[in-house]
């Protein structure tokens, strides 16, 4: 049974970090694309990063750019988020998922992954 388990999230301050980490379980996504996205109560699902299977092709939102950072273990099976200068718009729900095509490029749309994780909270607080 293939597993993406998301962890890390948590209450924070802005300005301040949280590095989410999502472990992927029952197949090997190493040659497959990983990606983040996360849903805030008043709005719907939300592109945020996005990683090739080797790590050298990766795409953030504009609205992350430059603050969150996609990277990938695969000899761990893993995926991380690394997110700095959080905001309070940066809270929502953030979701991990893989791909099970494989594809030059890493996708930036919710319809072209095929598994996904239980999501992990983001709360950040002024």
């Amino acid at each position: 049974q293939v597993q993406l388990v998301e962890s890390g999230g948590g209450l924070v301050q802005a300005g301040g970090s949280l590095r989410l980490s999502c472990a992927a379980s029952g197949r090997t996504f190493s040659n497959n694309a990983l990606a983040w996205f996360r849903r805030a109560p008043a709005t719907g699902r939300e592109f945020v990063a996005a990683i090739g299977w080797s790590g050298a092709t990766t795409y953030s939102a504009d609205s992350v750019k430059g603050r969150f950072t996609i990277y990938r273990d695969n000899a761990k099976s893993t995926v991380y988020l690394q997110m700095n200068s959080l905001e309070p718009e940066d809270t929502a729900v953030y979701y991990c998922a893989a791909d099970l095509d494989f594809r030059s490029r890493p996708p930036t749309t919710a319809t072209a992954y095929d598994y996904w994780g239980q999501g992990t909270q983001v709360t950040v607080s002024l």
